[in-house]
């Protein structure tokens, strides 16, 4: 059995991508009628508490995890568990030796985009030594072997603001672009599922409890079931021929229900603040006073008012840069 998890980061920004990730674990023993808590499963390696003695791995909702005080880079939470995840996915012993950001895209599946303020690369982990993060995932390794769940798969998506633009004035919603971000990730995994059958957990999307629609427009060839629709969850089974029977669940505050959620929500978030490092990068080769922004639209504003002179000045694209909305 596979339970996979789905979630989005940069929904709302001024600058940057849309950024979705996906998390498949593998699951020895399970029980059809509810999916097992991993959080439990790897209790001995996983953790919610980014205060924990003993050295084990946060996994939680991303916007839990950023920022990590004075001392320690910010992202020191999100780049652990993304880098140990991905790492054990990897077949290759030596991955995480001499990696950069383009090596971590590439082994997520991401395409990073071409804008000018993209093109750099950052040199990772940025804040934790590699033969700790080899210990660490040695570690990880021998605890999910025990527990029988597997991490099978680590991926995500991103959309700049130049296609998230274009894609917004095509649909005429945002929430389309996210939607279809998410569908794009939830094919890939049950493609990928080689008739195995797959749970996957999603968080609800502007708030409806009735998907059957849009499940129909994504997969027009399914079959279709509602096992229920309520004010908690709504849950539907799908099946097409050639593939694995598909259930899917759409519920709010699944990162805080499902540890693949949580673990996709860190990826998303993760692979979208190294494009923002990018980005911030770029603009302070300029002006090397300016302050660094995370995109979104409170703090956006003021960077937009700072890089205003500069964006004429060099002649840059403010479609291409900046989210209509």
């Amino acid at each position: 059995m596979l339970y996979a998890g789905i979630d989005e980061a940069g929904y709302g920004p001024l600058f940057g991508p849309l950024c979705a990730g996906v998390s498949v674990f593998e699951i020895e023993a399970f029980d059809d009628k509810s999916p097992p808590c991993l959080w439990s499963a790897l209790r001995g390696m996983v953790t919610r508490s980014k205060r924990d003695a003993r050295g084990r791995i946060v996994i939680d909702d991303s916007k839990k995890l950023k920022g990590a005080g004075a001392i320690r880079h910010p992202l020191t939470h999100l780049e652990r568990g993304v880098l140990l995840f991905a790492a054990t996915v990897r077949d290759e012993v030596d991955w995480l030796d001499e990696l950069d950001d383009s090596t971590l895209f590439h082994a997520l599946g991401v395409e990073p985009p071409t804008a000018k303020w993209y093109d750099s690369s950052t040199t990772l982990p940025l804040e934790h030594d590699i033969p700790l993060l080899r210990i660490d995932r040695g570690r990880l390794a021998r605890a999910t072997a025990t527990a029988g769940v597997r991490c099978v798969h680590l991926a995500a998506g991103a959309i700049p603001a130049a296609e998230f633009n274009r894609r917004v004035a095509a649909s005429g919603s945002k929430a389309i672009v996210n939607w279809e971000l998410m569908i794009s990730l939830a094919d890939t995994c049950w493609r990928r599922a080689a008739g195995k059958s797959l749970l996957l957990a999603v968080d609800r999307h502007s708030g409806r409890s009735r998907y059957l629609d849009e499940l129909h427009a994504a997969w027009p060839a399914a079959e279709r079931k509602v096992i229920v629709e309520s004010d908690e969850e709504s849950r539907y089974q799908l099946s097409i021929d050639g593939r694995g029977p598909l259930e899917i669940v759409f519920a709010s505050e699944s990162d805080s229900k499902h540890l693949p959620v949580a673990l996709a929500s860190m990826t998303a978030k993760y692979v979208r603040e190294l494009m923002m490092i990018r980005l911030n990068r770029f603009f302070a080769g300029y002006m090397p006073e300016l302050k660094p922004t995370a995109g979104y639209v409170e703090d956006g504003r003021r960077f937009l008012e700072e890089i205003e002179p500069l964006i004429e000045s060099i002649g840059l694209d403010q479609a291409e840069l900046i989210r209509s909305c």
